[in-house]
């Protein structure tokens, strides 16, 4: 997983609330369970005027012009500002891998689904929780700025504008380490990867048959 310190990128802004994980990665693209290859597939029923399927090359699908992905200005956004309860919906871990093969780093909104929320920092994704007055001032801006920016500082803990408004935000510290550092699960496990073969080796010494 990619290790998360500061960005300082274009900003998307989502102007939907209750966006659940069939809407960020419809399902039938789970069939796959490979965390790669979803990002032409995020948010598919909207972006494209056709019917999406696996395996399909997305290059030179129809695209819906009115949404906000497919305009101009919005192109390489690692940024998207959200509205309400965001993620909510099944549990698919694929939502998250959407959104990071896409190449968004960044979900900034008042709210999450708590299990979208938990699975973003597993997949590299930082999700950041704002009060609704500071999110409808960021929509605010950047709908009226081309080329709109926001800086994210994850040690800082920091949001900033540009501006210069500085806005502080919360994030477990546990999560925080495990983001900063680019640990997923597998990572946090292979921290300990010579206590792990210790242990195999001294089991295969004092029960040898069970290795025969």
């Amino acid at each position: 997983m990619k290790p998360f310190t500061v960005l300082e990128a274009l900003v998307a802004p989502l102007d939907r609330a209750n966006v659940d994980t069939d809407a960020i990665i419809p399902k039938q693209f789970l069939k796959s369970i490979k965390r790669s290859g979803f990002g032409p597939n995020l948010f598919d029923e909207w972006r494209y005027l056709d019917v999406g399927q696996p395996g399909q090359d997305s290059t030179n699908r129809p695209k819906n012009p009115d949404f906000v992905l497919n305009q101009p200005r919005y192109q390489g956004a690692q940024v998207l500002l959200a509205r309400d309860n965001f993620g909510c919906g099944s549990s698919r871990e694929h939502a998250p891998w959407a959104m990071e093969d896409y190449g968004f780093r960044v979900i900034i909104g008042p709210s999450f689904a708590d299990i979208f929320f938990n699975n973003c920092f597993k997949n590299g994704l930082l999700p950041i929780q704002l009060p609704a007055a500071e999110v409808d001032e960021l929509f605010r801006q950047c709908e009226a700025t081309e080329g709109y920016q926001l800086k994210v500082d994850l040690a800082a803990q920091t949001v900033v504008r540009p501006d210069g408004k500085v806005i502080p935000f919360e994030v477990d510290p546990f999560r925080k380490e495990c983001l900063f550092n680019g640990w997923d699960d597998i990572g946090l496990t292979l921290r300990h990867a010579d206590k792990i073969r210790a242990f195999e080796e001294q089991r295969r010494l004092q029960h040898p048959y069970y290795f025969s």
